[in-house]
């Protein structure tokens, strides 16, 4: 770093100054500059393999017509049909650009740098990112089974505790808590402790006992929920999500929330697409008829991997995977190495297309016979 680099960090906050920039899975544009391949599959960030719903789109084009406006700045048609949808009062839900948005909402509004910040190991990187940046403790709990373990995370919980980040399913591990264990923890978390279940996956889960936690914001009114259309209503590139709370918790966070952080055309898209139940139902049985392909390969090549109940998988390549992960670049196969979130020797997989998972699979034996 130069001389004149170091001084302008010395300006930074203590917080922003430890951290480091958040790294997304390599995008398509990049590695064709890098490796010069053309033919490339991304199955590295989690994105809907369908795409969005057409009605998104027509939505979406509808607006390009005005966007010399500036949004409703309070996403009033938005609001309206999420409120339907989930049985609660429009003054509960809180638009983000992104459910990053709202996690970052909640940490700039509620959290102190005297305060501390609990969650897991192998959790979502945002979590450390907004904590650090307002200059509070993280506290990370062990993974137990590559999920929260609750019961540390409760002893955890301390009178300097202001916030609980806890992620359903868990994003990269696809680990998930059942409702009797979740609701436990509510029950015994202090009223002075904001809880925020994310649930960016929840569209894709079907698993038996799993928490619609929207469900329990009259029994909770420290907890607040984040959604997302990025993942299953395949909206990512329009950056919009939501916070579902109590109207009191809402109104805090829309204190400090930016005045047109959701743009029209992502407000109008995710209006339409919210309304496209069979496109979502499509991705559904998309994923899991690939979760099953992707496991059941992975299983021949007698690789262990994470059970997951989002769109993606951990594959534990028994090595270190990035040598690996470099391979399959050079295919043109685009994964996740989540060294970052200690797991050197796993990838993350995001579940595509059936041709795009069979190409992965065939990618991954190839690189695995290469580097033996």
């Amino acid at each position: 770093m130069t001389g004149a680099a170091a001084d302008i960090l010395r300006l930074a906050t203590p917080g922003v100054r430890e951290l480091s920039p958040y790294q997304p899975g390599k995008p398509i544009e990049e590695l064709e500059r890098e490796y010069g391949v053309t033919d490339i599959i991304k199955l590295a960030s989690n994105e809907n393999p369908l795409g969005p719903s057409p009605r998104a789109l027509e939505a979406a084009r509808r607006t390009l017509a005005d966007v010399h406006r500036y949004p409703d700045g309070n996403g009033f048609v938005l609001k309206q049909a999420l409120a339907r949808r989930l049985g609660l009062s429009t003054a509960q839900i809180t638009l983000g650009n992104g459910s990053n948005d709202i996690l970052e909402l909640l940490a700039r509004a509620f959290v102190l740098p005297e305060n501390e910040v609990v969650f897991s190991e192998h959790a979502f990187a945002v979590y450390p990112i907004v904590t650090r940046a307002v200059g509070a403790t993280a506290v990370v709990i062990k993974a137990r089974n590559w999920g929260h373990d609750l019961a540390a995370m409760r002893a955890a919980v301390n009178p300097r505790t202001r916030l609980v980040f806890i992620a359903n399913p868990n994003n990269p591990t696809g680990t998930w808590l059942a409702a009797g264990e979740l609701e436990a923890f509510l029950q015994a978390v202090s009223a002075h402790v904001l809880v925020a279940v994310d649930e960016a996956y929840f569209e894709y889960v079907r698993e038996p006992g799993y928490p619609d936690t929207t469900k329990w914001l009259a029994r909770f009114p420290n907890l607040i929920t984040t959604r997302t259309f990025s993942k299953a209503y395949g909206l990512a590139g329009l950056r919009v999500g939501y916070g579902v709370s109590s109207a009191a918790i809402a109104d805090i966070l829309n204190r400090v929330r930016q005045p047109f952080n959701v743009s029209s055309v992502a407000l109008a898209a995710a209006t339409a697409a919210l309304a496209d139940e069979a496109h979502v139902a499509r991705a559904v049985e998309n994923n899991r008829a690939g979760m099953r392909q992707l496991t059941e390969a992975f299983a021949a090549l007698k690789l262990g991997y994470i059970p997951s109940a989002g769109n993606f998988v951990c594959v534990d390549c028994g090595r270190a995977a990035a040598p690996l992960y470099e391979r399959l670049l050079r295919e043109g196969v685009i994964v996740r190495p989540v060294a970052n979130y200690g797991m050197p020797t796993h990838l993350r997989v995001t579940v595509g297309l059936p041709e795009e998972n069979k190409r992965f699979i065939k990618a991954l034996e190839k690189a695995m016979r290469t580097q033996s």
